[in-house]
């Protein structure tokens, strides 16, 4: 394990961050895996980043928001760079590999435990908001990326004045601003270029949620969509900037990481409970996704708690 040298010296007074909340914004990388660092037994870390230092290949269990409060910023994503602007905001996935370049400026970078959401059966038609990065422009709609700018913010504050019921209002906050960017694509969708379709892939992507334990089929989905296979494969990549198969395995794997993480199941019980038939296959596809072995994932976790 090595230490890097990530100051996330806040650029506000101590009253405002809580007993001068000083740290290392990553204190705990073993290889390219960061062992998110939450204070008090909290389930959010929120960094006020203003150092002009690249942030190098890391992932973590948590889902990351980047918010450029001076300048832009650029991040790069499983290979892909999104440039930001002020106001923009960024939604990283829990087990995304990514690394922050140097630049100048001031952001509010937030990390929430990954499991506080994809655990509770309740939000699982929110799962789809933090399924892959997300770049929203605030150029995009004013009154509303102001919203959720202005919700970050809050969430910040209350981050900074920690009370006994700070954790649960920083929750329903968080819950707000997920579901605020479903609404917003929900809308896309109902009232963009391909109205006729929003309906059906709407469908879709509920079925994929509540049933991606099981052997479903593109022959399946065409089916509820109400269209022939060859149609609806490119009507589902045309929405989800992905294949049907690459989606469905980001979903299984995504369930899998939550599943390694505890100690009562093997690798094949968990490879079998998340829709998988084949051991080899799930092996594969894990490490094509994350860049470990589902064994190695488990170890390095497990290294670090």
């Amino acid at each position: 394990m090595h230490f890097l040298r990530r100051y996330d010296k806040m650029k506000t007074t101590k009253q405002e961050l809580g007993k001068g909340d000083i740290r290392f914004m990553i204190a705990h990388l073993n290889g390219e895996f960061e062992t998110v660092d939450y204070l008090q037994n909290r389930s959010v870390r929120i960094y006020d980043n203003v150092e002009e230092e690249e942030y190098p290949l890391h992932w973590h269990n948590a889902i990351e928001i980047i918010l450029p409060l001076t300048n832009g910023f650029r991040v790069i994503c499983d290979g892909q760079e999104y440039d930001m602007e002020e106001r923009d905001i960024l939604l990283i996935p829990a087990g995304t590999l990514h690394n922050l370049k140097a630049q100048p400026g001031r952001r509010l970078i937030l990390l929430c435990d990954n499991r506080a959401f994809q655990e509770n059966p309740m939000l699982t038609d929110l799962c789809s908001v933090f399924a892959n990065p997300l770049l929203l422009h605030a150029a995009d709609g004013a009154e509303w990326m102001q919203a959720l700018n202005d919700l970050l913010k809050e969430i910040y504050m209350l981050y900074a004045n920690f009370t006994n019921l700070t954790e649960v209002y920083i929750y329903i906050k968080l819950l707000t601003f997920f579901v605020r960017i479903k609404e917003h694509q929900l809308h896309a969708i109902q009232y963009g270029h391909d109205e006729q379709y929003a309906e059906q892939m709407q469908l879709v992507l509920h079925y994929i949620e509540q049933n991606y334990q099981k052997d479903i089929t593109l022959e399946k989905l065409a089916g509820i969509a109400g269209y022939s296979p060859y149609h609806f494969s490119r009507i589902f990549k045309k929405y989800s900037n992905t294949t049907f198969i690459n989606f469905l395995n980001l979903r299984r794997i995504k369930a899998a990481e939550l599943l390694l993480l505890q100690e009562n199941q093997s690798i094949t019980d968990i490879a079998m409970q998340v829709g998988f038939s084949s051991l080899t296959t799930f092996n594969r596809t894990f490490k094509n996704l994350t860049g470990y072995t589902p064994s190695a994932y488990k170890k390095l976790f497990r290294s670090e708690n």
